[in-house]
């Protein structure tokens, strides 16, 4: 198809290259085969050098389409005065894994201050920057269609003033929940800001052409909201895993029971029964040698569970490494551990590394709450148990048998079935279906 025969979009994303985590992979992956569908993307984005980002992966710069139209922006935003004041040189994490255990009483007014001055979030200053130059971009008549995704879901809000304006259709991809994310409560919102941020939510779900969410419970999640939208209108094309990313073999350890976590980990994700069964496998199999390692950034309280329940002498902790970096500890394990956050929320939260340890045919044991959509997916791939975070006897029991299988092949790697369907191309081609669908 010729460039100029093909369907003009803007992609308006807070997060882009060289910011790192995982909200980034998601818009880098649909940029990278929006054209094999047809569909020529333009990137609005912040400048890298007034953006607040957390972590920087400058090798995603390496995976910037050749030829990409990338716009960005100044933004005014007070993570500058929150570093001078608070003497921190970090950018707060969105679940906090980068805050003590125990909140400080000036941690307590910042978290106070961002939950009730910065609505929706504390990156909304970057909207008028973006809308400047969206309105500049859009002049020339060539776009049809406008994706914002989120968070920071300020960036929605971005898409509502656009769509009234030009009249041009909508997609808001929602990679997170928004008024019900698991942290939500720890910015203690005054009554009055939590029903302007509710506002502004109700606002982007009836006013949006399509809606994007990444899990079923989301979407549920969603319609479950006191407005008015058809379920159709919501759409669930969850994170992936891209192909080219896996180029490294699976070579696990011959001498060594390494399970690893990669991401983010916090006092909000409960791995206390696995760590309660290392201890005991431990006690009873001295003749292997486990170790766990921890791939991110992982939070004091965390640390010190692991201390208390004596596997800290096994235990490595690697700081976030690039995303190709982190693909490569993947593949160098013998076992891979997924934990999700022991709050009510967190059935509408399907973990993104979910996907990248599906393409590693790696076995997953995974904390998180029954019968939800990680849970089904583990189970339809073949890829792996997921365990409720009080089943100690169960996940014993599984642990005991990967050991007894161990001893007699190290490498534990499972045929994966039905997830192909999770590579970004597939994911890519259905999104392109959603907005081809908007366009007729």
């Amino acid at each position: 198809m010729k460039k100029q025969d093909a369907l003009h979009l803007l992609y308006i994303s807070y997060y882009w290259p060289p910011s790192g985590g995982p909200g980034v992979q998601r818009g880098l992956k649909f940029v990278k085969y929006f054209p094999q569908s047809g569909i020529i993307p333009t990137i609005l984005t912040v400048d890298e050098k007034q953006a607040s980002y957390p972590l920087l992966d400058n090798t995603l710069l390496d995976e910037v389409p050749e030829g990409l139209e990338v716009y960005k922006t100044a933004t005014s935003e007070p993570f500058e005065y929150y570093k001078k004041l608070s003497g921190k040189k970090e950018i707060p994490y969105s679940g906090f894994a980068n805050q003590e255990s125990e909140d400080s009483f000036l941690d307590k007014v910042f978290k106070f201050v961002r939950g009730n001055l910065f609505i929706p979030d504390a990156r909304v200053g970057w909207n008028k920057h973006a809308l400047k130059k969206a309105g500049e971009l859009l002049k020339d008549g060539r776009y049809r269609a406008i994706i914002t995704t989120s968070p920071p879901h300020s960036t929605q809000l971005i898409g509502l003033k656009l769509r009234k304006k030009y009249n041009l259709k909508w997609i808001a991809d929602l990679r997170d929940p928004w008024t019900n994310i698991h942290y939500y409560d720890q910015l203690y919102h005054t009554q009055l800001a939590k029903s302007v941020d509710e506002k502004y939510e109700r606002q982007v779900l009836a006013e949006a052409d399509a809606i994007i969410v990444t899990s079923e419970d989301t979407k549920r999640l969603f319609l479950n909201k006191p407005v008015s939208i058809s379920a159709d209108k919501i759409h669930v094309i969850p994170n992936g895993f891209d192909e080219d990313d896996f180029r490294y073999p699976s070579v696990p350890p011959k001498d060594t029971f390494l399970i690893t976590y990669a991401g983010t980990i916090t006092e909000n994700y409960n791995i206390d029964v696995f760590l309660k069964v290392m201890a005991h496998l431990l006690s009873v199999h001295s003749e292997i040698n486990y170790k766990l390692r921890f791939v991110g950034k992982v939070s004091e309280g965390i640390k010190q569970r692991i201390e208390k329940a004596g596997v800290l002498g096994i235990t490595e902790f690697i700081p976030y490494v690039p995303h190709d970096q982190a693909i490569k500890y993947l593949m160098e394990s013998t076992a891979l551990l997924l934990a999700m956050a022991d709050v009510p929320s967190v059935y509408a939260n399907v973990p993104g590394k979910l996907f990248e340890y599906l393409a590693s045919n790696k076995q997953i044991i995974c904390l998180g709450p029954v019968h939800s959509d990680t849970d089904h997916i583990i189970d339809e791939c073949g890829a792996g148990r997921l365990f409720h975070y009080a089943a100690y006897d169960l996940m014993l029991d599984h642990m005991i048998q990967m050991s007894k299988a161990w001893k007699i092949n190290p490498n534990l790697d499972l045929p994966y079935i039905n997830y192909a369907r999770y590579s970004r191309r597939a994911l890519t081609e259905k999104l392109a279906e959603v907005i081809k669908e908007l366009l007729m």
